[in-house]
């Protein structure tokens, strides 16, 4: 395998990972049963405070602690409006998004093609030596190895522990949950502020890795919308979000090639909605039953565990609220 083919599936790993990021964190605010449609905000404006923080300091570490707390901060924001006052997630999500990406261009302003500390490449020892497997995934940052940790270690919490079968009641069943003992608005807000703190580690990865800097027009605005979209892609399934990830990076480096390319026209226009145009065509399948019909050719064991790969509902109270038997939001 030539060096340019194995340099753009190392480039692709590295940009998918604030997505795969921000995404698993809001699959763990979606499971909880709350909305958090204020992540494009909360990226750029964790970006921006990270990177100002990590030019202050000199070091990427405060960075990363204060884009994990301007994420967990938004969230609450968010918690509070639904938990609390009770009001409309998806309304609250939305000004959210609006007023911090508007907030962090203008506080950007003084700091908008600043150096600034970065994440290093810290190759992984013998790893690094595999052959394809080595130069893809093992020679990176260290956003990039938090990324394949986070995506097992909350599959594993999800679907292999005792706390992650109440977070997902929180999501599905709720009343269920507190039967069973769960203080359910109470872990709504924890969930909730976990996710949106890793949305803000994402913010992180993008100015001080992916697009290390600041600039007036931030090259990572627009991802908190492509994030929310993995999420359903995903079927709110840690596996199949960072599979959502990386296809989306895969399918940018594609248009970044064909558009380098002199001896292939088409419209940018047209390669940037590949991403879009797959994910569609892959959840009207799911729903259709084409993909079912293809799956019954399969072994039944087979078939059992690729229904629940390709599980695409959301979590049945996801955006409403939840009353104790006291009335208590």
């Amino acid at each position: 395998m030539n060096d340019s083919l194995l340099n753009t599936l190392n480039s692709i790993v590295a940009n998918a990972t604030p997505l795969v990021i921000a995404s698993l964190g809001e699959t763990i605010t979606e499971r909880a049963g709350v909305i958090n449609l204020s992540l494009n905000g909360s990226i750029l404006l964790a970006a921006l405070l990270g990177f100002v923080a990590a030019q202050t300091t000199g070091t990427v570490v405060a960075g990363i602690a204060v884009a994990m707390l301007v994420g967990a901060l938004i969230a609450l924001i968010v918690a509070v409006g639904a938990i609390e006052l009770r009001q409309d997630q998806v309304a609250i999500g939305f000004v959210l998004t609006l007023l911090c990406a508007d907030l962090a261009r203008f506080m950007g302003q003084p700091y908008a093609r600043i150096p600034g500390p970065q994440m290093s490449v810290v190759p992984i020892p013998l790893l690094q030596d595999i052959p394809v497997a080595g130069r893809v995934f093992f020679m990176h940052d260290l956003f990039v190895y938090f990324s394949f940790i986070l995506v097992i270690v909350l599959w594993f919490w999800l679907f292999r522990t005792r706390p992650g079968l109440t977070l997902r009641a929180l999501g599905e069943r709720p009343e269920a949950a507190f039967a069973r003992g769960a203080n359910v608005n109470l872990m709504r807000y924890v969930y909730t502020m976990l996710g949106g703190a890793l949305v803000g580690l994402a913010g992180a990865a993008y100015s001080l890795s992916v697009k290390a800097g600041w600039s007036s027009n931030p090259p990572m605005d627009g991802d908190g919308w492509i994030a929310l979209a993995i999420v359903i892609f995903g079927g709110w399934h840690p596996f199949r979000v960072i599979l959502g990830a990386y296809l989306f990076a895969g399918m940018r480096a594609l248009a970044s090639v064909i558009q380098r390319s002199p001896d292939i026209e088409i419209p940018l226009v047209l390669l940037n909605m590949l991403p879009w145009a797959l994910m569609i065509l892959t959840l009207m399948l799911v729903s259709s039953g084409g993909i079912e019909r293809l799956m019954r050719l399969l072994p039944h064991r087979l078939q059992n565990l690729m229904r629940s790969f390709l599980r695409s509902d959301p979590p049945k109270a996801l955006g409403t609220a939840f009353a104790d038997r006291e009335g208590k939001a």
